[in-house]
C-alpha cells in the first residue's frame, strides 16, 4: 500500500488487468489473462449448501485456487452473474471486479485474519489523502481546505473523533483513541465486507473518503474527485493528456463503484428475490 508515501504524489496509470486487491505486501491477489476466448452461452445461479453458485452452462465456477464459487448473498450472485453474462466473444477478466473480489474473499491468497485487514485499513489513516495539505500554490491550499475539510468534519462528527490535517510530510498526528474507533466500526463487518473496504481504499488512497462513500455520505463521483483532487487541479491549469485522464477517471470510478456495490451487498442481511436471468 506504500504507507510511507505521501497521499498527494500523483497516482500512476491503473495496471488492474482483472488482478485482484492489494495486499498488505504490495502485490496483486490474482493476475489473470486479460482476456480469454468465451467458452460458455449461459449463465445462472443455483443455491447450495454453501451458498449461491453461478454456472456456467452446466460448469460450475471455480476459484483460481479451485475452489466452489459460492458466495454469501443472492443479490451478490446475480451481480457477479450479470459480469459473466455482459461478456462477448471473449471474456475482459479485468472488468470484472466483483468475480475478483469473490476470488480474494473465497481464497485468501495473503492469509490474513479479520484483525489483520482491519488493522491495514486503519493503518492508512497515517497517509491518508484528506490529511495531507500543501501551502503552495495558494489556489490548490484553498482547493483542499474548501474541498476537504468538509468531509473530515463529517468523519469527526460521525465516528466521534478526532483527525485533523497537515502540510508536513510526515503528515497528521492522528490520536490514538481515532484509530481504536476505527477499529471497533470496522469490526462489525464480515471478512467479506472488508476485503472489499480494503479495495474500495486502495482505489481513492483513503480511509476517510471510503468510509463517508460506503455510509452513503458521498457519491461515486464525489468521491473519485476528491481523492483526484490534485491532478484535476492540474490538469484545469494545464490541460488534460488526451484520452490517458479519461481512462483512469473511468477506470477508477467503476472499480470504486464496484468495491462499494461488494461491500453493501456482503453486508445485507436480507436476500432478493429468486429470478433467473434472462436474455
Amino acid at each position: 500500500w506504500a504507507h510511507s508515501l505521501p497521499a498527494r504524489l500523483p497516482r500512476p496509470l491503473p495496471a488492474d488487468a482483472g488482478s485482484g486487491p492489494v495486499g498488505s505486501c504490495g502485490r496483486r491477489a490474482y493476475a489473470p489473462p486479460a482476456e480469454r476466448k468465451r467458452f460458455y452461452q449461459n449463465v445462472s445461479i443455483s443455491q447450495g449448501e454453501g451458498g449461491f453458485e453461478i454456472n456456467l452452462d452446466h460448469r460450475k465456477l471455480k476459484t483460481p485456487q479451485a475452489k466452489l464459487f459460492t458466495v454469501p448473498s443472492e443479490a451478490l450472485a446475480i451481480a457477479v452473474a450479470t459480469e459473466w453474462d455482459s461478456q462477448k466473444d471473449t471474456i475482459k477478466f479485468y472488468t470484472m471486479h466483483l468475480t475478483t473480489l469473490c476470488n480474494t474473499a473465497l481464497d485468501n491468497p495473503t492469509q490474513r485474519n479479520k484483525t489483520q485487514l482491519i488493522r491495514a485499513a486503519v493503518k492508512f489513516l497515517e497517509t491518508d489523502t484528506v490529511c495531507y495539505r500543501v501551502e503552495e500554490p495558494p489556489a490548490l491550499a484553498e482547493l483542499q481546505k474548501n474541498e476537504w475539510d468538509p468531509v473530515v468534519a463529517w468523519a469527526e462528527k460521525r465516528y466521534n473523533v478526532t483527525i485533523g490535517s497537515s502540510t508536513s510530510i510526515l503528515g497528521p498526528n492522528i490520536p490514538a483513541s481515532t484509530k481504536e474507533t476505527f477499529v471497533s466500526h470496522l469490526a462489525s463487518y464480515n471478512m467479506w465486507a472488508l476485503q472489499g473496504i480494503e479495495f474500495v481504499i486502495t482505489q481513492l488512497k483513503s480511509l476517510i473518503l471510503s468510509m463517508s462513500l460506503i455510509d452513503r455520505h458521498i457519491t461515486v463521483e464525489k468521491a473519485v474527485l476528491l481523492s483526484r483532487l490534485e491532478e484535476e487541479y492540474q490538469i484545469r491549469r494545464w490541460g488534460n493528456v488526451e484520452w490517458a485522464h479519461d481512462y483512469d477517471l473511468c477506470e477508477l470510478r467503476a472499480r470504486t463503484a464496484a468495491g462499494t456495490l461488494f461491500v453493501h451487498l456482503c453486508s445485507e442481511s436480507s436476500t432478493v428475490k429468486h429470478k433467473l436471468l434472462q436474455d
